[in-house]
């Protein structure tokens, strides 16, 4: 079986609610995630545009993730830390945790990919890490990947 992340929120290439972005109370939307390698020991989450005028943008970085997860809530508190779910790094606004959809007015729809990669290690990362940060310790230690995309534009 393929390892499989989604949304209850969206459907798979369609648009992200706007209560997700930075057009309304800019929440996390709920993932959830099935058939994790086996011998998985913590999950990494990156959520970016790659059509941004600036080219790709950061807007979540969350790591150690615990490999019996199977998903997160709605609204992950936009702390360095969250008990049971993970460290949070720096997303490209500056700041910790989840930063929504928020493209220029009149770009057209950007598409947004949130990857979720299973590690056969739990690499020591310090707490707010950039992507290229994180990915650049985790890079040898992935053993699986799972990609969903939604859309948003103004």
């Amino acid at each position: 079986m393929s390892f499989i992340l989604m949304s209850p929120a969206f459907k798979y290439g369609e648009r992200i609610p706007k209560k997700y972005t930075c057009d309304d109370v800019d929440v996390s939307p709920p993932l959830q995630w099935s058939s994790v390698p086996s011998g998985t020991k913590s999950l990494v989450l990156i959520m970016e545009d790659p059509d941004a005028p600036i080219g790709i943008f950061t807007h979540w970085v969350l790591y150690s993730i615990p490999p019996e997860r199977t998903g997160l809530p709605e609204n992950v508190p936009k702390t360095p830390t969250i008990e049971g779910i993970g460290i949070q790094g720096l997303n490209d606004f500056g700041k910790v945790g989840y930063g929504g959809p928020c493209p220029p007015r009149g770009h057209g729809p950007h598409r947004y990919f949130f990857r979720l990669y299973a590690l056969s290690t739990t690499p020591s990362i310090k707490k707010r890490a950039s992507k290229d940060e994180v990915l650049k310790i985790v890079e040898k230690n992935v053993i699986g990947t799972a990609e969903y995309m939604g859309t948003y534009s103004r």
